[in-house]
């Protein structure tokens, strides 16, 4: 497998919501797609590479076969309906590339193909051999199988995955909105766009706003989470409006006053620490006292058992699970070397090359 072509190249995860993706009727917007399409040429002509995550199956769905009905809220029929739309979604896409000479991929992804670690890597390697093949890959969840997805926030948290999981260098966030603001504009006239950000602090967030469409499942404060994920990976994100025209070729090109740019990090974490971090589910927390604590965050030391005060919860080893100051903050996220009810049987119960420290 072919792990190194990710960093030979500026590699951009580019993702757009369904509110972008489709009309108010929930039919298609192709002239958005359209729009999208024309940046995503360029910037693989000149050399970059490009992963496509893609809401609107459940919205296109349910256009084609909806009746003029409201749309339906239980998760079984949901996951019926995203498989009618992903074809259809699939389709306008091949459409709009097709006029660039550019072939498309489909690649559907699940919860278990980014906490499984196997899968995570055959993943990754199925993108790498698109790319190879000159092919556009366009990621979406997988619906129609996995009625946890739906819950996922509109594609955004599987965007910032995505972005882990291949390496990139900028993760596009497009939306109905003009990016990140310092208020809801419906409550708040005078709410202005945030133009950069370097640090997502409590500020920052408490100022995303819920989804403005009524037909995402996101919503600024699922794309505020999806940025802190990318900063810590390293990878610059841009929320931008998707219906701006060249709307990608003006953010590849920084263009000031057109969205909100997150900074990342100075320190990236490797990828299998951030897939520790953001793939893995966590199955439990441990609370340590502040002997452990201080030698998690200061020295970067492995959590001995003498160490825990308590735990919740119920894991196996291999399994992940979140550690907490006696005070209730959090500390680090790690994978356990023993189960829930054997913590007495090992000395390390997180190894520190196991364990990333998130403060």
């Amino acid at each position: 497998m072919n792990t190194t072509i990710s960093m030979m190249s500026d590699v951009v995860v580019i993702k757009i919501g369904t509110s972008s993706v489709t009309t108010k009727e929930g039919r298609i917007d192709t002239e958005v797609l359209a729009n999208v399409g024309l940046g995503v040429t360029q910037h693989v002509r000149s050399g970059g590479r490009v992963v496509l995550v893609t809401s609107g199956a459940i919205t296109a769905g349910w256009s084609a076969v909806g009746r003029g009905a409201e749309r339906p809220t239980d998760g079984q029929t949901l996951q019926a309906v995203s498989a009618v739309g992903q074809p259809l979604l699939m389709d306008a896409w091949r459409v709009v590339f097709a006029a660039h000479d550019l072939p498309v991929g489909q690649v559907l992804l699940a919860p278990h193909d980014f906490a499984d670690r196997s899968q995570y890597l055959h993943a990754r390697g199925t993108i790498e051999a698109l790319w190879g093949l000159g092919i556009v890959p366009i990621v979406n969840e997988n619906d129609a199988v996995a009625d946890e997805e739906i819950r996922y926030g509109d594609n955004d948290r599987l965007a910032a995955l995505v972005a882990n999981l291949v390496g990139a260098t900028r993760l596009i966030l497009l939306t109905d909105t003009a990016g990140l603001l310092t208020g809801d504009p419906r409550l708040d006239p005078s709410a202005t766009l945030i133009a950069e950000v370097q640090t997502l602090d409590d500020e920052i967030t408490a100022a995303a706003s819920g989804s403005t469409s009524g037909v995402g499942s996101g919503g600024m404060a699922s794309k505020v989470a999806a940025a802190r994920m990318a900063q810590w990976s390293g990878v610059t994100t841009v929320i931008a409006p998707a219906r701006a025209d060249r709307v990608v070729e003006r953010v590849l090109n920084e263009e000031s006053g057109l969205g909100t740019i997150v900074r990342p990090r100075s320190e990236r974490l490797s990828a299998r620490k951030a897939w520790i971090a953001f793939a893995l589910p966590t199955k439990g927390s441990l609370v340590v006292n502040q002997g452990a604590a201080d030698a998690l965050e200061r020295d970067g030391r492995s959590l001995l058992a003498v160490g825990v005060i308590r735990t919740t919860g119920q894991f196996s080893a291999g399994e992940a699970v979140e550690l907490y100051s006696e005070a209730g903050r959090l500390i680090a996220k790690g994978v356990v070397r023993v189960s829930h009810d054997a913590l007495g049987e090992a000395d390390v119960v997180v190894h520190r090359d196991e364990l990333v420290v998130l403060v």
